[in-house]
């Protein structure tokens, strides 16, 4: 794409989505641009922010960091670049492990990753494939490790990230500064590039 389908809007003068927008300066450290763009219906803003918000909120054992790694894989299997590097980024702010953010695609093998961890990633994987490949194998293993309310907040995660993988890759959002260099830093070995969301400079954020 020669530059995104639409331009981020501006969010000042709004008290209460700035008020909204505080979440990110907390997940990634600025707003995201495809945040911002929703902006232009501030309704459908409100709703994804508060969306995001729920299904991220920590509950117990499915962590902040594993709910981050759980959306990489699933915008890796979905091939959305900008939420890639959105993830890796948030699941290091999280406190995820260095060796998990190194070895992310190596879930199923690399000792860094508990059984639990590999049944959550695993299914992150499976159904973000499309077609979705989600098993009755996968299911009885994830079954052994966490319990309906956890799955439920799994899915919330790999439902989320099905959206965003659609809105950005179809928008074509800008990627910022700072998770391109999140990107290179942890997913260079995985051939990660800025893609169709790196544009000339009359469109850096």
């Amino acid at each position: 794409m020669k530059q995104p389908l639409v331009q981020p809007a501006p969010e000042e003068g709004d008290k209460e989505l700035t008020e909204l927008v505080a979440f990110y300066e907390e997940t990634l450290g600025f707003c995201p641009n495809s945040v911002k763009t929703m902006f232009h219906r501030p309704r459908i803003a409100y709703a994804f922010i508060e969306m995001n918000k729920a299904v991220m909120e920590n509950k117990g054992r499915v962590t902040s960091s594993l709910k981050r790694l759980i959306g990489y894989i699933s915008s890796r299997a979905a091939g959305c670049k900008y939420c890639q590097a959105h993830t890796i980024r948030a699941a290091e702010r999280y406190g995820a492990e260095r060796e998990q953010l190194e070895h992310i695609w190596d879930y199923r093998s690399h000792p860094a990753f508990s059984d639990a961890e590999r049944a959550a990633l695993e299914l992150a994987l499976r159904c973000s494939t499309v077609p979705n490949s989600m098993d009755d194998q996968t299911a009885e293993e994830l079954r052994a490790h966490w319990n309906e309310g956890e799955i439920v907040e799994i899915m919330g995660v790999i439902s989320l990230f099905g959206y965003l993988n659609r809105w950005n890759d179809s928008m074509g959002t800008e990627i910022e500064t700072g998770a391109v260099e999140s990107g290179e830093q942890w997913l260079k070995k995985d051939l990660w590039e800025t893609g169709k969301h790196g544009y000339g400079d009359e469109f850096k954020v």
